[in-house]
């Protein structure tokens, strides 16, 4: 496979049609971007935060993204999805010391999240293919099981995340048959496989299925999904936020919009509360952003990194929140969030709290302790929903002995 030096950035609008957004191009100093001229003068700048909206060369960070700017990696797969492309790239004769960020842009093409695609694009094949298959395939993989990935598994691997998924295209809700490409009235979902080497195995789906019930009692406004059954399997289906029914929505994460390291705790709430002041210009959208933080706090969901916030830009440069997303169970190493709450990692003081309440807008302090209040009223019926959804019992007790802690640690903010 030839080495990539330059390629294309292109914007896929709402209606399907491409816009040509600039250049990246690669030399022995780093990896460079420009606006085309055209592009800005009909659109907005994709990352307000760290680009400069002007045809000026501009070189990325050296760190944090392997010499990405943040909104370009944003495009790129982590964990399972940077597997499948090392496994595309060694059979292509390259070790995944070889292969450059330009090289993992052009494999991704426009099967990126987001609106954002590259070319020129290594093409791989569409085809339709059984789910079952599909995730059979990807346990194994994921498993260690084979070292043999289906052509089709490698075109939906293009999502973030370390665990196990594809992004498939099903029309009129039937997944017994998906496409790795959109086809006429479709719909774009991603679809989240289970394993046995999981920390929960196969009850994982169930689990994070749970928390966004929860979560949309609390009125935090998450994705839409659906539980799938599978021969023996439940699998966790979210539907893609960044699709239209005929192209795409720009989406940035809080990562690559500031180009933070979402592997190491580079950024806190309070961070995160002014970022969505600045871009989304609303109280009302700052303070779902602390209703989440609250919801992440007391259901132990620690595992909040930058990569987990999301943004959606419009056309006419409008910004948004995205629908909350990975919402699960998740308890940290050290028992630590990966966003912190201005340096407290766990259990914030109530002062921290009410200056982030501040943040948000909210107009009093009771404003904001009534929306606390009505997530932990929420987080307090979790082993009834979770015995509705059939979780296993064993798993019940374990995650609501450790809600229980977590409200006890940090009832003072009720006060």
């Amino acid at each position: 496979m030839d080495n990539i030096n330059k390629i294309s950035v292109l914007r896929i609008l709402s209606d399907g049609s491409k816009m040509r957004v600039g250049t990246l191009a690669e030399n022995k100093q780093g990896i460079f971007f420009a606006y085309d001229a055209e592009y800005i003068n009909q659109f907005n700048n994709l990352s307000p935060f760290k680009l400069s909206f002007d045809t000026s060369v501009q070189l990325a960070p050296q760190q944090t993204h392997n010499g990405l700017h943040g909104i370009f990696a944003d495009s790129l797969p982590d964990g399972w999805g940077l597997l499948l492309q090392d496994r595309f790239f060694e059979s292509q004769g390259l070790s995944r010391y070889q292969v450059s960020p330009l090289q993992r842009l052009c494999l991704v093409g426009d099967t990126g999240i987001g609106a954002l695609a590259y070319e020129p694009h290594i093409n791989t094949t569409n085809s339709l293919i059984d789910l079952y298959t599909l995730g059979q395939n990807a346990q194994q993989v994921f498993a260690g099981e084979t070292s043999e990935v289906l052509q089709e598994l490698l075109c939906v691997g293009s999502s973030g995340g370390a665990r196990p998924k594809a992004q498939i295209y099903v029309q009129n809700d039937d997944f017994s048959q998906c496409a790795t490409i959109p086809q006429k009235n479709s719909q774009a979902w991603i679809v989240k496989f289970t394993s046995s080497h999981l920390p929960l195995g196969h009850n994982e789906g169930i689990l994070e299925a749970v928390y966004l019930t929860m979560a949309e009692q609390a009125n935090l406004q998450p994705v839409a999904w659906q539980i799938l059954h599978q021969g023996e399997f439940q699998w966790l289906a979210v539907k893609r936020f960044d699709c239209t029914s005929y192209g795409r929505i720009h989406t940035a994460t809080l990562c690559g919009l500031l180009d933070a390291d979402f592997r190491m705790p580079s950024m806190d709430y309070s961070g995160c509360l002014k970022a969505t002041k600045i871009l989304c210009k609303s109280k009302v959208a700052s303070q779902l952003q602390f209703r989440r933080a609250i919801f992440n706090l007391f259901a132990c969901n620690q595992d909040d990194h930058t990569k987990n916030w999301s943004f959606l830009q419009d056309e006419q440069g409008n910004w948004q929140v995205s629908p909350a997303y990975d919402l699960t169970f998740a308890p940290m190493r050290h028992n630590q969030h990966s966003m912190s709450f201005q340096n407290y990692g766990n259990n914030p003081p109530l002062k921290v709290i009410q200056e982030l309440a501040e943040i948000a807008g909210f107009p009093s302090w009771q404003n904001a302790k009534k929306d606390i209040e009505k997530i932990v009223h929420t987080l307090a019926c979790f082993a009834d929903i979770a015995i509705n959804f059939q979780l296993k019992q064993s798993i019940i007790s374990k995650i609501q002995n450790k809600l229980n802690a977590v409200y006890k640690e940090n009832k003072a903010l009720l006060q």
